[in-house]
């Protein structure tokens, strides 16, 4: 579950939110004032945060401006009353990853943060790859998605590199389908699925030059990545 920091001093509109933030399982931490989302985020760790702007004792703009020097690359999103183009500059330039103007719809806000949470993450994952990892007799280069052994170097796009990668985070697990196809796709209906199956199969062929590695497929129920 993703866990939110919700700075909001409105006690009424704030109690709403978090509640239907949570029945979409998100974890949910609710400062009602800026100095209490501070003391809050120094002592847990979130994965975005929610600020409204205008707030007590700190507001939602010096919020930020505390929580980037603190941490540069947690994720915030600002929500506003306030529909000014000002506000909404001076908010993208502290590095917001959204500005959300009052009222709103909750699923578009439940979206935005289940999006930028998702590209963060890929993001905090990219960044920490070496840039060379060993795949049984293979060499993967993470920069130029080039599969390499003694015989050849075989070229991947970038969704067969994704792929590659995530089953090899999780080699010699069994994973479900669907958390393959929301990780790699972001999409688990029937079309997603049938794309996935053509690109299992051509990972299989890439691979086939080693045989201590499978990719097996459990009927109804996910994948393998098997290195021996």
């Amino acid at each position: 579950m993703r866990k939110i920091l919700l700075a909001e001093d409105d006690i009424d509109f704030g109690a709403i939110l978090k509640q239907y933030l949570e029945l979409q399982n998100f974890t949910i931490i609710w400062a009602k004032d800026g100095e209490e989302a501070l003391d809050l985020f120094k002592t847990n760790s979130f994965d975005i945060c929610v600020l409204d702007v205008m707030m007590p004792k700190i507001d939602g703009f010096t919020l930020a401006e505390k929580i980037v020097d603190s941490n540069p690359e947690i994720p915030f999103v600002f929500l506003t009353a306030r529909n000014q183009n000002e506000d909404k500059i001076k908010g993208l330039k502290l590095g917001a990853d959204d500005y959300i103007v009052k009222p709103f719809e909750a699923d578009e806000l439940v979206l935005r943060l289940t999006n930028i949470i998702k590209r963060t993450e890929k993001r905090s994952f990219t960044n920490a790859l070496p840039n060379q990892i060993e795949i049984g007799i293979f060499t993967f280069d993470t920069n130029r998605f080039e599969l390499k052994s003694s015989q050849k170097i075989q070229q991947l796009t970038e969704k067969e590199a994704s792929l590659l990668l995530f089953l090899f985070q999780h080699k010699n697990q069994l994973v479900k389908r669907e958390q393959v196809l929301k990780a790699v796709w972001e999409n688990d209906d029937f079309f997603s699925g049938r794309s996935m199956d053509v690109f299992i199969s051509k990972l299989r062929k890439y691979l086939i030059e080693d045989t201590t590695i499978s990719i097996e497929s459990i009927r109804n129920i996910g994948l393998e990545f098997k290195i021996l």
